[in-house]
């Protein structure tokens, strides 16, 4: 698969958003602290990602063999019935940033340093689904990422970058022994064209997440994916 890599990204950070998911009054010294990290993150930060097309070549009860690469996961198998084309996908908030973030000591402002990293990670997400859109206008998508459900286990990251290319040399972002990305502000996954809408959060059952994006669909499992 020939990538897309995308290097040139601009950090766009929404600030009251972001003191929002902090819980911070704007008002306050600590959301002016904040303020002051997100320069510090933006003189640093350069955001990147990659991605490419693929092309479905077999599928199976509860597998998909995509470029030659074996996907194993029920719900995804499902999820790409009609589909021929998918794209892989790699974004990340740069190791610049992850250097940056490091530097600091404070246990609290190592976790604003966190969310300030995250909203350089929405930043290459973004620029990416732009890119692609402009490029290959796929129409309506949906994405999946592995260690979201059970179904799709971390270990499947593997794969994902084997599809993707050299996630490493194009954007920097490598895969330790356990399946975790460095920066650890990266996202891997598999965007694909879709009627229907999905989002993984349907199928988990988590309460109190802070990442949800969807309720929890009980009766989803079993009518869509054949209830196993």
């Amino acid at each position: 698969m020939e990538a897309v890599v995308l290097t040139d990204i601009p950090f766009e950070a929404d600030l009251s958003e972001l003191l929002r998911r902090l819980h911070l009054e704007e008002s306050s010294a600590d959301a002016a602290r904040v303020r002051d990290m997100v320069e510090e993150a933006r003189a640093v930060a350069r955001p990147k990602a990659m991605y490419g097309v693929a092309f479905i070549e077999e599928s199976g009860d509860d597998y998909v063999v995509v470029d030659g690469v074996r996907l194993t996961s029920r719900v995804l198998r499902v999820n790409l019935e009609g589909a021929h084309r998918v794209f892989p996908y790699v974004a990340t908030c740069g190791r610049e940033l992850e250097e940056w973030s490091r530097s600091i000591v404070d246990m609290l402002e190592s976790y604003w340093a966190s969310a300030i990293k995250e909203e350089a990670l929405r930043s290459a997400m973004a620029a990416m689904g732009r890119d692609l859109e402009r490029r290959l206008q796929p129409g309506p998508t949906s994405d999946m990422n592995p260690g979201s459900l059970e179904d799709w286990p971390m270990s499947q990251q593997r794969q994902l970058f084997a599809l993707a290319g050299d996630p490493l040399e194009a954007i920097g972002v490598e895969l330790t022994d356990s399946y975790l990305m460095v920066p650890t502000k990266s996202v891997s996954g598999l965007r694909f064209p879709t009627e229907t809408g999905f989002q993984s959060c349907q199928l988990c059952p988590r309460e109190r997440c802070p990442g949800r994006r969807a309720p929890y669909d009980r009766d989803l499992w079993q009518n869509r994916y054949g209830g196993r």
